[in-house]
């Protein structure tokens, strides 16, 4: 996530901490913009305690290991997140705690990306966590979620199961993650206008009157398939697709995306000279899938309501199937090389641009209500994007279960009875 190179100014408590606290805030301000830039793996204790003036040897009196650190780090964010969601639980009604938990985390980047408050690092690598660390920190990330949805019990929500409940709470804190992604094209100023946006269209959906999920449920679906000529090709892309998906760039080792197809570290270089050269081509693998959903819903016939929402089920129901998931978009940030990077942002970009003249030709024909088709579209991806991990909310969940339990709720707003 982007952020100032200078650290921010201590706040007026930390101001008067200990000398010991303080140092210990800095580090943990300074890691969470390494982790954020590089990735759980990719950065360095020595890196982390040049930003603040320390020797490496001095930065292991407060944190033993970079894992300790990294946990520590998270476990401020889950807090800061878990913080915004009790407030937003005030609200009696579904899009008013939507909109102040929305507008409260815009108003925490905002200072963040003003200089004024440390960064949060974002959720990525909490699963490359060892399990000595990741347990405190996925204990405090379950509570956290729990509250986030519990937002949806607002006296005004509908009443769901609890596959239904625990899918539209992970929409939620979905989108609130994906946020970080994409308000930073918006002026500082702009952002909590942009979140009450999100949450007036989370609450409400982009049906026009008379649309209906059933209208794209009941066509023939868009499948999605990889080119099948080099089978052992694919096996390596889906491989290490999953395990970036996991463990993040750098967790992705040649020896563990070798280990999960049982073949030897010589048989990847046999056919792959670098691991960089392989993640490359995982990008352009799930761009190009997601490209030949909206290429074929462009070209089918219906509703811009009908085809975007077929678009957006191929992608969903294509990260749970034998041949998913698509790589997770947060694996841009620890990409190392600087170009590569651009690049596969570059790209996310223009599908997101592609994305949204789907949804505008739905403003135009009436099946999609007025909205801003940009971050509509930004919200889209999010979800499609969030199908991949819906299985940790609802482990019965299949590939035929993604539309239903996370794209109905999109399409016809969380304020809408599920289908």
């Amino acid at each position: 996530m982007p952020g100032t190179t200078a650290s921010p100014p201590p706040d007026a408590a930390s101001a008067h901490a200990p000398h010991g606290t303080r140092r210990r805030e800095a580090l943990l301000d300074a890691a969470a913009r390494r982790f954020n830039e590089q990735g759980l793996r990719g950065a360095t204790l020595a890196d982390i305690a040049g930003a603040v003036g320390l020797a490496t040897n001095s930065l292991t009196h407060y944190f033993r290991r970079k894992e300790e650190l990294a946990a520590a780090c998270l476990l401020r964010a889950v807090a800061a997140v878990d913080e915004l969601a009790a407030e937003a639980a005030a609200e009696p009604a579904l899009e008013a705690r939507l909109r102040r938990f929305f507008c409260g985390f815009a108003a925490r980047l905002a200072e963040v990306h003003a200089g004024r408050r440390p960064d949060l690092v974002a959720f990525n690598d909490v699963r490359a966590l060892p399990e000595s660390q990741a347990e405190p920190v996925f204990a405090a990330y379950n509570t956290m979620y729990r509250r986030v949805r519990a937002l949806l019990d607002a006296e005004d929500a509908p009443r769901l199961s609890r596959a239904e409940r625990n899918a539209r709470g992970h929409v939620v804190l979905s989108v609130a993650n994906w946020l970080r992604t994409w308000i930073v094209r918006h002026e500082l100023e702009c952002y909590e206008r942009a979140a009450a946006r999100v949450a007036e269209l989370l609450a409400h959906g982009l049906a026009a009157p008379g649309s209906r999920w059933a209208q794209v449920a009941e066509r023939p679906a868009i499948v999605l398939a990889p080119p099948a000529e080099d089978a052992a090709a694919e096996a390596f892309l889906q491989a290490a697709t999953a395990l970036v998906n996991e463990q993040g760039y750098r967790g992705a080792s040649v020896e563990r995306i070798a280990a999960r197809l049982h073949l030897s570290k010589g048989a990847f270089y046999h056919r792959h000279d670098t691991k960089h050269d392989l993640i490359s081509a995982c990008f352009d693998r799930s761009f190009e899938l997601q490209r030949a959903a909206l290429r074929a819903a462009e070209a089918a016939p219906g509703s811009g309501w009908q085809r975007a929402g077929a678009a957006a089920r191929a992608m969903a129901r294509f990260q749970l199937s034998a041949q998913g998931p698509l790589l997770r978009a947060s694996a841009t940030s620890a990409l190392p090389d600087a170009a590569e990077r651009e690049r596969v942002q570059r790209s996310g970009e223009r599908l997101a641009a592609r994305c949204a003249e789907l949804l505008l030709a739905g403003l135009v024909d009436g099946s999609i209500r007025p909205l801003d088709p940009a971050l509509a579209a930004e919200v889209l991806l999010a979800v499609v994007n969030a199908g991949a991990e819906l299985p940790l909310w609802v482990p019965e969940a299949g590939s035929e279960d993604v539309a239903r339990l996370m794209l109905q709720p999109l399409f016809e707003g969380l304020l809408a009875p599920p289908v």
